[in-house]
């Protein structure tokens, strides 16, 4: 695999394949599997059940003697095929069968399969109360993606097989089944009831699901359909607030994709520890039971909104639509992670939307440029679920987006709903969703695809801007930052066309009518500069005057004539493109794009390009956009832009924003105060954690903030003691929803990297018996306490976390790996070697395996480098208060 050089600085991306990384197929097909009868009897106390397997297989070639199906740590009993038993071996992963009589084409085979399964390993969990949790519920769930459903049943595990599926399930009073499709039948058992689930249409096997709970029911339904909410009991006003707009959801889907919800019921199923947080099953979607909100919660989480639309998506894609390889996972990841976007649109605005799309963006660029850079689409890797990251889900998003500029929203939708028509119950790859983009709209978009999805990365640009006022040109300079310097840049180079507008504030519109004729007159002058002029557009009291040019090269120069000086300058109209953007402008066109462009994102733009200038002007500029922006997320930015100038009068700014009646925004300013760490930031977050806030998040942002204010290097340093008396005091009074505020608290204890006092109240907050959430946040936080302790402290933090490793549970092991990789001593490498020798969790191997990296990176030279941070920190804080009296000295001046 070739390494890219991207950046200026030539920073090398990471590869994707880590050693052991192997090409991965389908297998060969021995027939089509028509239908999978699953019939269990649970016995929950003793974690284990017994279970008969009917697999029907129509043989797709003559003369096959043997079938191999995956079945891992199940105890198999017998075997038949047609009522007759059959020789097999088993070695613990795959199930041999020797068939007495070798297939023949069109006569169908029943193979029955009796095992059990003690304690299984993945697939199939038990949730009970134990002596550390004795109010644990009993529950009993399945999660089969990608290749888990091996684990509790026998099967052949890839998504290309198709089938019907049935499963009868055999539970004590008064547990309640729920399965895909339609409930067929219910009996009554002496102290046992049997469910029988029916799903008629074909679906492949990692959907099969099944949930056994005491749960409170919630009816719903849409067209005539039932949709249903099981939570716990006593969580009913919860799973209305956090669920309730799902009908609507399926109208709006159902609309937009062109095909009706295609399944019989609809079931959203909230359970205890649920590893991840949602699977799709068809018909059944498995929710954690964290993403119900309480009404607080509420103000300012709309995650819970997203994650519900998102499986609800996968309904039509990958449920209805079925993707073939795990390798085309983006199909389905990409659009249930888009349709998060446009019911923001929907719901609240499109330029709330335009804000989602940015924040997905991020999120795909922080795992490009730390973690990896990868194709979308490889079928190389050592487990399918690595391939379940940023790449596919907020990466594919962007690439959706993208498909739907090229194409326009009329011809996008007629696409994709040729894309669900045309492959409604089949499966699918990459080059299908092509083929039915030619198809409805003619357009062939492989230059996008082989751009965006077959290899890696995407456009870095740098855009500078110049007035000739002699000539009446503007000139734009754009520089293509990831492709070197030299011959092989072609490579990394993007070739696309970008929409550049300059914008004129309403006030100037006379002038603004007499510039259409004219521009008009130089529309000649214009196409021989490469420039496609294409529209004015009016909105936010601006008009774009906006050209159409193409960016093909490393680096190119652009002229526009204009009749008069554009107020500001828009890179990437309506910001469209997956890109990083870095602005060259002057002070006065960034003062004006962060005022009045239309688009959110381009005056987020212009807010950080005015942040990496600095300075009073700017300070002033991102103040007024902190407190008059329409939009919170665009406050959000400007609160977080602050931060970055380092000057006293940025804190006048930021106080303000505290007022912000949005509980985003206000979270947002609590963050930035803890990075400004002088005493009034300390009095001011002091007292919003004493008194809190509406929102837990604020509250939370507000108990890390007074930690990461208190232990800094300060004169006026506050007592420690006092802070962590508070931070103490909010451990034991707070807890509460998610345990939001007091994981809060343990991030603002873990700022006290010297600090024994803290230390030994984290190790108290990581004792079974803690709430989930709590613990995982606190095990967490011993990475980050741990890095300026003693070493007899830093001994104790390394047995805790050897002790911890040995837990089972995914979420406690990924929470260890997470500790050790941000500490920086050899020792963590060695307890990490060991998670990764014992842990049957692929993920949480990656993890362990990414983090043993960092741990190495740490250790380099951690002490001179403390040395330096603590050093750089007093000249910073020296410096800005240097830089905060000149500048307060100019103004006066002026």
């Amino acid at each position: 695999m070739s390494k890219s050089y991207f950046d200026t600085d030539n920073n090398v991306h990471k590869p994707f394949e880590l050693p052991g990384a192997r090409p991965h197929y389908n297998p060969d097909r021995p027939g089509q599997v028509e239908h999978i009868f699953l019939d269990l009897s649970l016995d929950i106390p003793k974690l284990s059940y017994q279970g008969n397997c009917s697999i029907r297989l129509l043989p797709i070639r003559n003369g096959i003697d043997r079938l191999t199906l995956d079945a891992v740590n199940l105890n198999i009993e017998s075997v038949q095929v047609d009522e007759v038993a059959q020789n097999f071996d088993y070695d613990g992963e795959q199930l041999s069968i020797q068939l007495a009589e070798v297939t023949q084409i069109g006569k169908r085979l029943l193979i029955a399969i009796a095992y059990s399964v003690a304690k299984p390993q993945r697939g199939l969990y038990f949730i009970q109360p134990d002596k550390h949790y004795p109010n644990k519920p009993t529950q009993v769930w399945t999660q089969g993606e990608d290749e888990d459903s091996r684990f509790w049943f026998p099967c052949f595990d890839y998504p290309g097989q198709l089938s019907t599926s049935e499963i009868r399930v055999r539970v004590p009073n008064p547990l309640v089944a729920i399965s895909n499709g339609e409930l067929i039948n219910t009996t009554e058992d002496g102290d046992y009831k049997i469910y029988h689930w029916s799903q008629q249409q074909v679906h492949p096997n990692y959907l099969m699901t099944l949930a056994v709970g005491d749960f409170a029911e919630i009816q719903d339904e849409w067209n005539g359909k039932p949709v249903t909410y099981y939570v716990e009991k006593g969580r009913e006003e919860d799973a209305k607030r956090s669920m309730g707009k799902t009908p609507r959801m399926i109208e709006f889907l159902s609309q937009k994709y062109g095909y009706p919800y295609p399944f019989p019921k609809y079931a959203q199923v909230c359970v205890d520890d649920f590893i991840f947080g949602g699977m799709e099953n068809t018909s059944t979607t498995l929710l954690t039971d964290r993403c119900l909100l309480d009404e607080r919660a509420a103000l300012d989480n709309r995650n819970t909104e997203s994650l519900v639309v998102h499986e609800l998506a996968h309904q039509w894609f990958g449920d209805l639509v079925i993707i073939k390889h795990w390798s085309h996972a983006w199909i389905k990841e990409g659009m249930a992670s888009y349709s998060e976007v446009m019911w923001t649109e929907q719901e609240y605005s499109l330029q709330e939307a335009a804000y989602y799309r940015l924040l997905e963006a991020r999120r795909y660029l922080s795992e490009d440029s730390s973690r990896y850079r990868r194709p979308m689409v490889t079928h190389v890797y050592r487990e399918a679920i690595e391939l379940y990251d940023r790449h596919i889900y907020e990466k594919g998003s962007c690439v959706y987006h993208m498909i739907r500029t090229q194409l326009g929203d009329e011809l996008f939708w007629q696409a994709i709903q040729t894309f669900v028509q045309d492959n409604a119950h089949k499966t699918v790859e990459t080059v299908d969703l092509l083929r039915a983009i030619e198809k409805a709209t003619g357009r062939n978009l492989l230059f996008l695809f082989d751009q965006y999805v077959f290899r890696g990365g995407h456009p870095d640009f740098k855009v500078a801007y110049s007035w000739d006022g002699d000539a009446k040109l503007a000139k734009i300079t754009v520089i293509q930052t990831q492709a070197a310097e030299d011959k092989n840049a072609s490579k990394d180079l993007f070739d696309l066309k970008i929409p550049i507008g300059f914008g004129y504030n309403q006030q100037e519109e006379a002038r603004n009518e007499e510039l259409g004729v004219r521009s008009e007159e130089l529309g000649v002058r214009s196409e021989e500069l490469g420039v496609k002029k294409n529209s004015k557009l009016q909105t936010h009291n601006s008009q774009l005057t906006t050209f159409t040019v193409r960016v093909n090269e490393r680096e190119q120069s652009f002229y526009f004539p204009l009749e008069n000086k554009p107020q500001f300058i828009s890179f990437d109209v309506g910001n469209n493109y997956l890109k990083t953007v870095s602005l060259e402008y002057p002070i006065s066109e960034l003062k004006a794009q962060l005022e009045f462009d239309p688009d959110p994102i381009s005056r987020i733009y212009a807010a950080a390009a005015l942040a990496k200038k600095g300075g009073l002007e700017s300070t002033i500029a991102l103040s007024a956009a902190l407190k008059n922006d329409p939009l919170w997320g665009v406050r959000v930015e400007a609160a977080k832009q602050l931060a970055e100038i380092n000057l006293d009068q940025t804190f006048d700014g930021l106080v303000l924003g505290l007022k912000d009646k949005n509980a985003y925004v206000r979270r947002s300013v609590v963050e930035v105060l803890a990075q400004i760490k002088t005493a009034e930031s300390y009095k001011v977050v002091r007292g919003l954690a004493q008194k809190g806030d509406p929102s837990y998040y604020v509250e939370a942002a507000a108990c890390r903030a007074i930690g990461a204010i208190a232990s800094a290097n300060l004169e006026e340093k506050p007592k420690e003691d006092k802070v962590i008396k508070l931070l103490k005091s909010v451990l034991e009074e707070k807890a509460g929803w998610n345990e939001v505020v007091r994981s809060g608290a343990v991030a603002g204890l873990a700022e006290f990297k010297t600090s024994e006092a803290a230390l030994n109240l984290l190790i108290e907050y990581t004792k079974l018996g803690v709430p989930q959430p709590l613990r995982l946040a606190t095990i967490r936080a011993l990475g980050k306490i741990s890095v300026g302790q003693s070493p007899v402290n830093l001994e104790r933090i390394l047995e805790k976390l050897t002790e911890l490793a040995k837990e089972t549970f995914f979420l406690t092991q990924v929470a260890v790996a997470a500790a050790l990789g941000q500490m920086e001593t050899p020792k963590a490498v060695g307890i990490l070697r060991s998670l990764v020798e014992q842990t049957p969790d692929g993920r949480v191997r990656r993890y362990a395996e990414e983090e043993i990296s960092k741990v190495q990176k740490n250790i380099g030279s951690e002490k001179t480098l403390r040395q330096l941070r603590e050093d750089f920190d007093q000249l910073k804080q020296q410096n800005q208060e240097l830089r905060s009296r000149l500048e307060n000295l100019e103004a006066k001046s002026k």
